[in-house]
């Protein structure tokens, strides 16, 4: 005789998993990386609505920055700042240049090296950037007493240092 369907005894049922009421993640938060990543990624929404503007990313922004405070910094010099490799760094600068914001010049003491300079557009640009970046970091710490925020700084520039 045949067995049908009904003749089959029933798989057992699963056991259903409880339901997650609140989310624990308090291992992740005991974690240098984790609290880092979740901060940097605060910050950089907040950049990244800010600067829009200006069209640039964080490391357009970076690069610029060095070379307001660094006038005649060298390509090489950049990368080695801001571990950039050189192939992505040319292509910036390039970009950079083609916007009119940067310039550059024969190196005054390497002839095979060229130092990077702001145009006046570079200049204002930079002017206007930097301030926009000094407002939207205190945006973004705002929970941070001053003393908390250089505490932070040093503190993060102790790991990466």
């Amino acid at each position: 005789m045949p067995v049908t369907a009904r003749d089959r005894p029933s798989p057992p049922r699963k056991a259903t998993a409880p339901a997650v009421e609140a989310v624990d993640t308090s291992y992740l938060e005991g974690l240098v990386g984790y609290n880092a990543s979740r901060a940097a990624i605060a910050v950089i929404e907040l950049f990244v609505k800010r600067m829009a503007v200006y069209g640039m990313r964080q490391v357009d922004f970076s690069v610029m920055s060095l070379i307001t405070h660094n006038p005649g910094i060298t390509s090489r010099q950049l990368c080695a700042a801001l571990s950039i490799q050189p192939p992505n760094l040319v292509a910036m600068i390039n970009a950079l240049e083609q916007r009119a914001l940067i310039v550059r010049k024969p190196h005054p003491r390497d002839g095979r090296a060229v130092g990077l300079h702001l145009t006046p557009i570079g200049q204002n640009l930079m002017h206007d950037a930097e301030r926009t970046a000094q407002e939207l970091e205190l945006d973004a710490t705002r929970r941070l007493t001053a003393a908390e925020r250089k505490t932070l700084m040093r503190l993060l520039q102790k790991v990466y240092r």
